[in-house]
């Protein structure tokens, strides 16, 4: 009698937050005071090997129970699935997720439900390279070029990419593949701090941790930026005088500008030598962005954490608005769709620097970074990964960073899975210090 397919029999979600506006951690001109955050999913199956897959999307606080109902809304498209159908084709339920005709309408493909699809989808990814063996990037670096193409969504592209150019842009970047592989595990992938710059930080923490970063073997530094005038121009002169000249200042406005003031604001910032300014207005105005690029050089622009889905990356690439690409691991759909995003920047030549300053980002973008070098664009030139020094401590396998590069992860999956009792004591509001810190409260005198 033939044994039945495994099947996915779990979907647990989680709010998990973290009491990061305490320092003010994560603190920029329009977040003030963020609390990190993971609306977390876990997969589980019936296999009997023990695997399960880990997800989630990142959120600053409040909302991250919306955030985690929208997640519990996708649970019957995965619920019941074969496990091995689902890995071996994560694209096909990419669409169905994408394509849900009722849920497509808070949408489409953007927003709290496509976060929800992302976090879903990488749950998967991390299950399929658990089961696999492999870290999630050498799964990738190893797939077949067509099987790749298969899983990436052309819908709203071809004007800029087709199936058959991603095909001749994997196929040539297997080429030395190996050779990279090899410099990849002795060297690891460049990487940047953001954690000397928030918004938040005096003077002095400014000028400790950046000088830190550099003893630390960081080349660049980022600063954030978009407050008042005089205290930008202030910590960008401290900052610069802390790093030397030869250390790249990148400095981030968070989406704080209109399009004329982000010009003025930037120019006035020239005399720091800043190596981009990334959000410089609100992440959706393609057209800004372009104006800004144009204005402000030979100061880069760079954006994209924010950027909804491929659509607008394709935009943003067409348009010439950004020097650039930073794509986020739980923005978009998934892995899936940050493939297209990655084809996207190797099609027009921009390089790609993911955003990771929030909970889990660094543990999941290093892979993608890893896979585009020794499978993709072959290069590191001009490409850096977000690197900030909070919460890895509450994941099973962190992120760890040596000389400005961070290190290559052998364990397999996606490295998004986190400590058991990081989930307990931090999950809202009622693991152990939520409940701690709200007895405080209710004791504290009026």
């Amino acid at each position: 009698m033939p044994t039945a397919p495994a099947r996915v029999t779990g979907f647990t979600t989680h709010d998990i937050r973290f009491p990061t506006s305490e320092e003010s951690t994560g603190s920029d001109a329009m977040n003030p005071d963020p609390d990190y955050s993971a609306a977390y999913l876990v997969l589980s199956t019936d296999a009997g090997d023990g695997a399960e897959g880990h997800g989630f999307a990142f959120t600053i606080g409040r909302g991250n129970d919306v955030q985690v109902a929208a997640i519990e809304a996708l649970r019957d498209h995965v619920l019941g699935r074969p496990v091995e159908e689902l890995c071996a084709d994560p694209g096909t339920l990419a669409r169905a997720l994408a394509d849900d005709s009722q849920l497509r309408w808070l949408g489409p493909e953007k927003g709290v439900m496509h976060m929800a699809v992302g976090a879903v989808l990488n749950a998967v990814w991390d299950l399929a390279a658990k089961r696999a063996g492999k870290p999630l990037w050498k799964l990738l670096a190893d797939a077949d070029p067509a099987w790749l193409v298969s899983q990436v969504d052309f819908r709203h592209l071809t004007d800029a990419l087709t199936p058959a150019r991603a095909l001749e842009l994997l196929r040539r970047g297997r080429h030395g593949s190996a050779e990279r592989e090899a410099a990849l595990r002795e060297r690891g992938y460049p990487a940047y701090t953001t954690s000397p710059g928030w918004l938040g930080h005096s003077d002095a923490r400014l000028t400790r941790l950046a000088r830190q970063a550099v003893a630390d073997g960081f080349g660049q530094i980022k600063l954030k930026v978009g407050a008042d005038p005089a205290d930008d121009v202030r910590r960008c002169r401290v900052a610069r005088a802390a790093v030397g000249p030869d250390i790249r200042l990148a400095l981030d406005a968070n989406q704080r500008w209109d399009v004329a003031e982000a010009i003025v604001r930037t120019r006035e910032l020239a005399e720091f030598d800043p190596y981009w300014i990334e959000e410089p207005t609100s992440p959706d105005d393609v057209l800004g962005h372009a104006a800004i690029r144009a204005a402000v050089a030979p100061v880069r622009v760079a954006t994209g954490e924010h950027a909804h889905n491929r659509v607008v990356f394709k935009q943003l690439l067409k348009a010439g608005a950004i020097d650039v690409l930073q794509l986020d691991a739980v923005r978009v759909g998934g892995v899936n769709e940050n493939l297209a995003i990655l084809l996207l920047a190797a099609e027009f030549d921009v390089p790609v620097c993911p955003h990771a300053g929030g909970v889990g980002l660094c543990e999941l973008v290093r892979h993608l970074s890893m896979f585009d070098y020794v499978a993709l664009s072959g290069t590191t030139r001009d490409r850096t990964i977000e690197y900030v020094d909070h919460l890895h401590e509450h994941f099973l396998d962190p992120a760890v960073v040596r000389d400005g590069h961070y290190t290559v992860p052998t364990a397999p999956g996606f490295s998004a899975a986190m400590v058991p009792e990081s989930i307990a004591r931090h999950t809202y509001p009622h693991g152990a210090y939520w409940a701690a810190r709200t007895a405080a409260d209710e004791e504290a005198p009026a």
